[in-house]
């Protein structure tokens, strides 16, 4: 049986970028590259006429940007399309994840594990379903209130009961904008994130969600305490934990370590430290990290939620922890900030009676 070839466009103004990126592809040997393009101009045009199962994108070029072609494709021929472009523009490359392409990667080089890495994306991406959207429309608008002023760091006593853990990969940052948006700037705890991100990027990825949400988004630093209403993400290079002092605790990545962040390290770390008074939320992503770190939260008497497979770019995360029986609830992406609601609103114990009796 011949194995479906996957079509891919590659856009950049770089020719030397696009011969390292045609020649990454066309070694792996499941891939044709039907088309190159120097400008954004081209790629719409490119789009249209070779129709391309995925289409790697840089952002800065002449004649048209790579952030105007992305809203052009995305509302006349919707394609899968994966940002390719240098760590500095980090936050324009989230923009761009605002209003259609499914994910970012820094450029990569000839070494193994960046070549492999940027070739895995690419035939990831192309098996996902995209959607036509509307022109000149963000998935999700930025927020004008200003961010609250952050706590004096004096503060020694926890200003919360309960802990957020969040795990996802691929559309991890689409649904993470749309979680963010719905909770309140006076949200009463606070949420630690571990989304698999390429190094370089994780900066312009908090000042991205920053400017969509009340909450106020950061990425975590050594040591510092953890304080309601602050998001925690965690650095691709570094995997975030929870000391037992319920600080910030971060531990320097190993080679031979497959996920970056670890999804498993921090839902584990907060399983540990704050028990009951844990609540693990698994979304979008493939592969199979985070299953083992909602095992935790759910064995240690915490509160586990999985995003539904409808919303989901990617259910395979998601779908690992649901098979392995560890998750109270499954739900749509639309739902999750309510039930977070409800969980502060009621507490764990309360809430978690309430999950008893729903399943009677």
């Amino acid at each position: 049986m011949t194995t479906k070839r996957i079509r891919i466009l590659i856009v950049d103004d770089s020719s030397v970028v696009r011969e390292l990126l045609k020649s990454l592809l066309i070694d792996a040997g499941d891939f044709d590259v039907v088309g190159e393009a120097c400008n954004g101009k081209e790629a719409i045009a490119l789009v249209q006429q070779l129709r391309p199962d995925v289409v790697t994108m840089d952002l800065n070029m002449p004649v048209m940007s790579g952030l105007e072609a992305i809203e052009h494709i995305m509302h006349d021929k919707a394609v899968p399309i994966l940002v390719v472009s240098n760590e500095s523009d980090a936050e324009l490359a989230y923009e761009a994840i605002n209003i259609g392409a499914l994910d970012v990667i820094a450029k990569p080089c000839y070494e193994a594990d960046s070549a492999a890495m940027f070739v895995s994306k690419v035939r990831l991406l192309a098996g996902v379903p995209v959607i036509t959207r509307l022109r000149r429309r963000a998935l999700i608008e930025p927020y004008s209130v200003p961010v609250p002023v952050a706590l004096p760091l004096c503060v020694i006593e926890p200003d919360y009961l309960q802990v957020f853990v969040i795990a996802s990969s691929t559309g991890g940052p689409q649904a993470l904008a749309h979680l963010l948006s719905q909770l309140p700037a006076e949200f009463p705890a606070p949420i630690l994130i571990a989304q698999h991100i390429s190094d370089g990027f994780i900066d312009g990825m908090a000042l991205w969600l920053s400017g969509l949400c009340q909450l106020t988004v950061k990425v975590a630093e050594q040591g510092e305490r953890l304080r309601a209403g602050y998001v925690y993400l965690s650095p691709s290079e570094q995997h975030l934990t929870v000391s037992p002092e319920r600080r910030v605790k971060l531990i320097d990545r190993l080679e031979g370590d497959i996920y970056h962040p670890c999804c498993d390290t921090l839902l584990k770390s907060v399983a540990e430290v704050y028990s009951t008074d844990a609540i693990g939320i698994i979304m979008t992503g493939m592969g199979r990290d985070g299953s083992e770190g909602m095992r935790a939260i759910y064995q240690c008497g915490g509160i586990t939620f999985a995003q539904d497979e409808a919303s989901s770019v990617i259910y395979g995360m998601n779908a690992e922890a649901i098979n392995k029986g560890v998750i109270h609830s499954i739900l749509p992406l639309s739902a999750i900030a309510d039930e977070m609601l409800g969980v502060v609103a009621l507490g764990v114990e309360l809430y978690r009676t309430t999950l008893h009796r729903a399943t009677l």
